[in-house]
């Protein structure tokens, strides 16, 4: 019942997931997307969520010291992945910001005692080699400048991972989940809009977004991950982590035979193809 649990809400959050990120696709960096969801989340769910963290949790100094983690490598994440989009298109950035989950596997291990199966650390290999041929068929030379930021990312994800593993034993309830989920978004919105203050002279971006995006980015992008977190009762971070790059499968089969981006097809097919195997090994562990 519990792995039925965790299936569940890995499958809700790569379905949500993928749903954000086609819609981003159709968004104006200019108009700073992550920073309009990050804001619809922390307005549509933030409240509910504090509320039931603050009443629900048994606040103590270890709780605390894993809430600013969460905060801080949150912020990290979003900061670093708004620098490497700005430097390289999604295509590039978004899988190697997502190899994560070797790092978190080995972390792990060796902070955490978390022991992984044999297939398990294939699976996790060969799905972490899918994403670096997704990356290296997006790769031009003028993309070099992104590469540092999104390893940056992925190094934020990892943190915030573990950290947020370690946290589910203090959250009692989905809702103290979203909770803890959204004092992150708040380090990572308050971090972002002092950057944008600082590069563009101004406290919001100049351009919005559509309310439809608002309202289901919003929804989607703090949902998404703390089903994420939901699984990571059951399951080992690094697994959980593995599985919803299933996201990364799905928009990559909808760029190809949906939207027609045919470039380099083949090879981003391949790579689409390899996470698959690996996320198969990884089941039968």
């Amino acid at each position: 019942m519990a792995e039925l649990s965790a299936v569940t809400a890995i499958a809700l959050s790569v379905l949500m997931h993928v749903i954000w990120n086609t819609m981003a696709r159709q968004l104006p960096s200019e108009a700073w997307p992550i920073w309009w969801v990050l804001l619809g989340h922390l307005v549509l769910l933030g409240p509910w969520g504090v509320y039931h963290l603050i009443t629900e949790v048994r606040w103590d100094l270890n709780f605390i010291a894993l809430l600013i983690t969460s905060a801080l490598a949150n912020a990290m994440y979003f900061v670093s992945l708004k620098f490497a989009y700005d430097r390289a298109p999604v295509a590039l950035v978004y899988p190697l910001a997502r190899s994560s989950p070797i790092v978190i596997a080995l972390f792990s291990m060796v902070i955490m005692q978390e022991q992984l199966g044999l297939l398990s650390w294939i699976g996790i290999v060969i799905g972490v080699l899918g994403l670096l041929v997704l990356t290296r068929m997006q790769q031009q030379s003028s993309d070099r400048l992104a590469i540092p930021w999104a390893i940056l990312a992925m190094l934020g994800t990892s943190i915030y991972s573990l950290s947020d593993k370690a946290a589910t034993d203090f959250l009692p309830s989905f809702a103290s989940i979203v909770g803890f989920i959204s004092v992150g978004y708040l380090a990572s919105f308050i971090t972002m809009t002092c950057m944008h203050r600082v590069t563009k002279r101004r406290w919001w971006p100049a351009k919005g977004i559509r309310i439809s995006a608002f309202i289901i980015g919003g929804l989607c992008v703090g949902l998404a991950y703390a089903l994420v977190v939901h699984a990571m009762r059951w399951l080992p971070s690094a697994e959980v982590v593995s599985y919803t790059n299933a996201g990364i499968v799905m928009a990559t089969l909808i760029s190809i035979f949906i939207f027609k981006e045919r470039s380099f097809w083949k090879a981003r097919l391949t790579g689409a193809l390899t996470i698959c195997l690996g996320l198969f090994v990884m089941s039968l562990n």
